[in-house]
């Protein structure tokens, strides 16, 4: 049992302390996936970076395991730490945006809709997932897809500082003029290397209009259209960002996401002609807000959830079919497309840890239920859908590994890339107090994972 020796440190926060029992300590430990039941020993919803300090300080002198969390959209639930000690940002949500100057400072437990209105306000916006409960930090931090990332970037081409709290309970500051190895390792490196407590992000002038078009085929008529849509993306201008989705009614929704004037998506919706006749379509023209929630779950946290991704370089025809075929057998998963390329790959690759950036494709695969006695059919089937794409994989994106473990992170860092990582985790967490992520350890461990 904690005594109060032990967590005097805590009675001085200017958050707040929760133990199991306490109001509010279930709704605190309830992450994305409602697979994750952990009950941590103490939570600390941190209001400021000095409670962030405290609670890796007590965390340390008590040993126990620290988990971090904003939105809690890691798949495996890695911000909840059995027994240990939850460091909750959630307190931590503001987001203030110079329109002048064009960036954004962002804290470290802000959720992308907090973002994306802030900036909106004037006509602008930075590379952002599009979930809009998913939290800025741990999108950053593993690279940060979106849909201006052919126009922008990913999230973390976009920051120009981070401030972290490390291991020690030091505060350190990253960019390109003040401890630029640890500002390569943050734009892709993962929670590793310690807890980001701001972000500041450049801002774009993107507008507020976007369009969204989508062509509903068959899955028995969708390998020519799928074909022509692959061949399309190869001419796509960058405003556009092509989609591909197979879900539970048996048809191929293909098309693009466009972020700018839709009038100038028009060529691009004639070309769209070419897919063939499709059983249904719909072109619409969402607000840039309205784009950014479209994919909201309507369950949220209340949904046991799966997944599985992989990075494509190319797309041949047999990976079409694979994917048309998701792994087969009865109630495949849900499975989608989305196109990378743009400003992503004109980045050069050793600019950031973040890997990969010659991908085409991203491909995913997921589902979610609520019977618990569905578990081991449902994520069966996923792993199964995945394989199926497997061969024609090179790499994963490190936010959507799930339970891959030291492979997954050798998949989502080429060998020279984890190799430098290793080097910077060996510097700033020699320990791996960091390990509840996607985790890169340290060269020499002085305290191994539990």
């Amino acid at each position: 049992m904690t005594t109060t020796t032990e967590y005097r440190a805590l009675d001085r926060l200017d958050g707040s302390l929760l133990l199991p029992g306490d109001a509010g300590y279930d709704e605190a430990r309830t992450v994305w996936n409602a697979m994750v039941d952990r009950r941590p020993r103490m939570i600390v919803r941190c209001a400021s970076t000095g409670d962030v300090i405290t609670a890796v300080r007590a965390a340390r002198a008590m040993d126990l395991e620290i988990g971090v969390r904003c939105g809690g959209h890691s798949a495996p639930g890695l911000a909840v730490p059995e027994g240990g000690l939850m460091i909750d940002l959630t307190p931590m949500g503001g987001v203030r945006v110079d329109p002048v100057r064009r960036r954004a400072r962002v804290q470290g437990g802000a959720l992308l809709g907090a973002l994306d209105r802030a900036a909106q306000r004037y006509g602008l916006a930075t590379t952002a997932g599009n979930v809009s409960h998913t939290g800025v930090g741990g999108l950053t931090l593993g690279g940060g897809m979106g849909w201006l990332a052919r126009q922008y970037g990913l999230a973390c081409d976009n920051v120009e500082r981070f401030t972290m709290v490390t291991a020690d309970g030091d505060v350190v500051r990253a960019s390109r003029t003040e401890n630029p190895d640890l500002f390569w390792g943050l734009r892709g490196g993962g929670g590793n290397f310690g807890v980001v407590t701001e972000f500041v992000f450049r801002l774009h002038p993107a507008g507020t209009r976007t369009l969204v078009a989508e062509y509903a085929f068959p899955l028995g008529r969708a390998l020519p259209a799928l074909r022509h849509w692959r061949d399309l993306n190869t001419e796509a201008p960058r405003p556009a960002t092509f989609t591909a989705s197979i879900g539970g009614d048996g048809r191929a929704v293909l098309g693009f996401v466009w972020v700018g004037d839709p009038g100038r998506a028009r060529p691009l919706l004639q070309a769209m002609r070419g897919l063939g006749r499709p059983a249904g379509e719909r072109v619409y023209e969402p607000s840039y807000l309205e784009l950014q929630r479209r994919e909201d779950t309507v369950g949220r946290h209340a949904l046991r959830r799966y997944s599985k991704g992989h990075y494509l370089r190319g797309l041949p025809d047999e990976a079409i079919e694979a994917f048309l075929s998701r792994g087969s057998g009865d109630d495949p998963p849900n499975a989608g497309l989305q196109a990378y390329g743009g400003a992503i790959r004109d980045v050069p690759d050793d600019d950031a840890a973040f890997g990969h950036r010659d991908a085409l494709f991203e491909f995913g695969t997921g589902t979610s239920w609520t019977d618990p006695a569905e578990d081991d059919v449902r994520a069966a089937a996923v792993r199964r859908c995945a394989r199926a794409l497997g061969p024609f994989a090179a790499g994963v994106y490190v936010n959507a590994l799930n339970d891959d473990g030291p492979e997954g992170v050798r998949r989502a860092y080429p060998p020279a890339k984890l190799a430098r990582l290793t080097g910077l985790k060996t510097r700033y967490d020699a320990g791996n107090v960091f390990h509840l992520n996607h985790n890169i350890r340290p060269a020499a461990l002085t305290r191994a994972p539990r």
